[in-house]
């Protein structure tokens, strides 16, 4: 019997390093595109202008690697993981990463606020909003 690993997700939200051009934006979220698909890892990453919000999901071991990966890179500070669990289904099956900006400039601003289930009911209000 072969039984897939369990899904996990990761929310978190950093601030993109003020030594870097937004045009690493696209940089980040094309080779995350690469990335996430070969290590069987969906998400959608918003940007503000300023702040990174990201979710994540895939087998619990891969999750948590990119995280640390993520924590690591210097392209970005501030990473804070506003929530992190097991997952009962993908909520992003269809992309290895889906990318969006947000138009209201303070609603990553107040999620970092958050954390837990309120981080995520915030996360899935800012995404109701985006066209994916």
């Amino acid at each position: 019997m072969n039984l897939s690993p369990a899904l996990y997700e990761v929310l978190y939200v950093s601030t993109i390093a003020p030594d870097q051009p937004l045009s690493v934006v696209a940089e980040i979220a094309g080779r995350a595109r690469f990335v996430n698909a070969e290590l069987d890892i969906t998400g959608l990453l918003i940007f503000d202008g300023q702040r990174f919000c990201q979710q994540l999901e895939g087998p619990q071991k891969a999750v948590l690697k990119l995280i640390e990966r993520i924590r690591n890179d210097p392209r970005h500070i501030n990473v804070e993981v506003l929530h992190h669990g097991p997952l009962a289904g993908r909520r992003f099956q269809h992309f290895s990463l889906a990318f969006s900006t947000v138009e209201d400039v303070d609603a990553l601003a107040r999620m970092e606020l958050l954390d837990g289930d309120a981080a995520l009911a915030a996360f899935e209000a800012v995404r109701g909003e985006l066209v994916l």
